[in-house]
């Protein structure tokens, strides 16, 4: 099979896959503060219908030295707007259901693109869904990893915040000491080079030496090896967390926009993170050629 074609199959399939996942754990897009239902869960297609009515959510709770006490499992609401398209969107496409994106600066809900990369980004979705970077198993990066499908783990050793997702098998290790960044300028990585510090109750977290190899979302919006996050996690509740990140790229950005979104914990009892399988090359069972033991003839 041509492997353009069968690429770009994937793509669809990909975003078909989260549509149809969406009634069971995005659509219904909870108000602030409001978690899933104990029972229904925080991954597409796990969990059974909601559970018994949740209590008020309680205050902020406390490591031993004082910070606001985020472990456990937590997902965005609705995968915060934006793993379909970050920036505002009304029109449903052939791919694509229509949206508000996640972004609150600036007020039109765009990103504020140089002219060559708005051309890029229209190019991307027109053209390019294949090389959407998860088709082919790559981390999300910052800070689409936080708005991913499936949710992921916040841990807390002593002067430092762990999260873990299932998605990817990403993993940020984030010192909280206000340490400098320590890797040089060449270097770039998938997940970038992650320093934080308390403001008070307000974990910030400064992300630099990102590649350019992760896009905002799955409709093409992209970003240079210059993208530039600072993030922004605030505990309101004992099950909620307010979610900011600003995004810079002067590559590409004619100036910084900022995405805001909340984080609900998830209160399902039995959930755990579980394998999640993306093998580079992988192909849907549906396309197998007859060399690799299906139906589909060689083409």
């Amino acid at each position: 099979m041509n492997h353009r074609l069968l690429t770009v199959t994937l793509a669809l399939v990909f975003a078909s896959a989260l549509l149809a996942a969406l009634p069971l754990a995005a659509q219904e897009n909870p108000p602030a503060g409001a978690p899933p239902a104990e029972g229904r869960g925080g991954r597409a297609g796990r969990g059974g219908g909601r559970g018994p009515a949740l209590p008020p959510p309680g205050p902020v709770p406390r490591t031993a030295d004082g910070h606001p006490n985020m472990h456990g499992y937590w997902n965005a609401a609705n995968n915060g707007g934006a793993v379909f398209e970050v920036q505002k969107h009304p029109n449903r496409s052939r791919s694509l259901p229509a949206g508000n994106g996640a972004i609150t600066d600036p007020a039109d809900g765009l990103i504020p693109y140089q002219p060559w990369a708005a051309q890029k980004a229209r190019d991307n979705f027109d053209h390019h869904l294949a090389d959407e970077p998860e088709l082919h198993c790559y981390e999300s990066g910052v800070p689409k990893q936080i708005y991913v499908q499936f949710g992921f783990e916040i841990l807390q050793p002593a002067n430092y915040v762990v999260m873990n997702w299932e998605f990817m098998h990403a993993v940020r290790i984030i010192p909280t000491d206000n340490r400098p960044h320590a890797l040089p300028a060449s270097t770039k990585l998938f997940m970038g080079d992650s320093v934080g510090h308390w403001d008070g109750d307000t974990l910030v977290v400064d992300t630099t030496n990102l590649n350019d190899r992760t896009w905002f979302d799955t409709a093409g919006n992209f970003h240079s090896d210059q993208e530039h996050v600072v993030e922004r996690f605030t505990m309101i509740n004992d099950r909620t967390i307010k979610y900011e990140a600003v995004v810079d790229d002067p590559k590409v950005l004619t100036k910084p926009f900022q995405i805001s979104m909340d984080l609900a914990r998830n209160l399902q009892k039995d959930y755990e993170i579980m394998e999640f399988g993306c093998i580079e090359g992988n192909q849907d069972a549906q396309h197998y050629t007859q060399a690799e033991g299906g139906k589909e003839p060689v083409k």
